[in-house]
């Protein structure tokens, strides 16, 4: 198992609430061993003006499951920033209809971790693959900011 931190769906639901990821209605569902899923359903706010999801909203969805996967991947008094999203949009997906973005390790390491996910519509097929960047920082504390 690659958590290195305490994880369940309530806590990382809990997690999202006052944020873009609530806004955008992403919900994360199923956390495995080496794995994090979540879903965004196709509506209006995800959309483009031409009924299909917007390429910018499958990079949240892509950035938001890579990022809370890479922050509970590393010990307690670290957290993770993006430093790269490189993303391939590969089918279109239309209005009602719900995505699932599934985030893999490639790589964690103390400084550096990097993050396939890839998309799926409801029929399973592949509609993104993402790469993510994460930048391994230790949290700053009252002490560290007078250095």
């Amino acid at each position: 198992m690659i958590w290195k931190k305490k994880v369940n769906l309530d806590d990382v639901n809990a997690l999202t609430r006052n944020s873009m990821v609530e806004f955008l209605e992403i919900r994360f569902t199923a956390i495995g061993d080496d794995y994090m899923e979540a879903v965004m359903p196709v509506n209006r706010k995800t959309c483009q003006p031409f009924g299909l999801l917007h390429g910018g909203a499958g990079a949240v969805l892509a950035e938001t499951v890579g990022s809370i996967a890479g922050n509970y991947a590393c010990a307690a008094d670290y957290s993770c920033l993006g430093l790269d999203l490189n993303i391939n949009h590969i089918r279109a997906v239309k209005l009602g209809d719900t995505v699932r973005a599934v985030a893999k390790p490639v790589h964690i390491g103390n400084t550096v971790q990097v993050w396939q996910i890839d998309s799926f519509d409801s029929a399973n097929h592949q509609i993104n693959a993402a790469r993510l960047t994460l930048a391994v920082r230790r949290h700053m504390t009252p002490e560290s900011k007078r250095r």
